[in-house]
């Protein structure tokens, strides 16, 4: 049991190697933990409003969190520091996703929309606009040239990743979407909604 926050936590992720743990909260900080030892390795303190996302960048040594504050974050693993902060969105960030091959990074926004960011540039590359609501979750499949969305809009919605286009749009949910997530093999697509269903796709 890590015990650390000081309210309800939000999100967790592992690293890449499975050996750091890293935790998003309501009480502003990310911390980053041993996983074998249980121990909090670093507190990461910028955001002014709840944190509702972490994912590591694929090499590990960046965490990066979106935050109520309707910032990102990333931040170096290792000491701690804050290395840039990422803004553009108009409302809380909702999800950030890492693509498998590091070069990108997704996030998904109440302002209902999805920004595509160049990890070595951290410029924005693209704005992905189709739902008509908050945009709870993004993930990309393994190769990393599809995107997956699902939102308050009860839709969960691909992009091609290199145009921006919206490929479909998936429907059936009577309440929002909360997480999606592809298989491991990119052949289908799960989401969970607020209407207690789980949708393979």
């Amino acid at each position: 049991i890590l015990y650390g926050h000081t309210d309800r936590v939000w999100s967790v992720a592992f690293h890449p190697e499975g050996s750091l743990l890293a935790t998003g909260s309501t009480d502003q900080n990310v911390r980053i933990w041993d996983v074998q030892t249980g121990k909090c390795l670093q507190t990461l303190q910028g955001h002014t409003a709840s944190i509702r996302s972490v994912t590591f960048i694929s090499d590990g040594n960046v965490v990066v969190s979106g935050s109520d504050d309707h910032t990102v974050c990333l931040w170096d693993v290792h000491t701690g520091s804050s290395l840039r902060v990422l803004h553009g969105h108009t409302n809380r960030v909702w999800s950030v996703a890492s693509s498998p091959n590091g070069r990108l990074l997704a996030s998904s926004s109440e302002d209902r929309t999805i920004r595509i960011w160049n990890t070595t540039t951290w410029g924005c590359l693209r704005i992905l606009q189709s739902h008509t609501h908050g945009v709870r979750s993004v993930a990309f499949n393994p190769s990393g040239n599809l995107l997956a969305s699902g939102g308050d809009d009860q839709t969960c919605r691909t992009w091609e990743v290199g145009r921006g286009n919206c490929l479909s749009v998936l429907q059936g949910y009577t309440n929002r979407i909360w997480s999606i997530a592809f298989a491991p093999d990119g052949s289908t697509l799960a989401s969970c909604s607020e209407d207690g269903i789980i949708r393979l796709w």
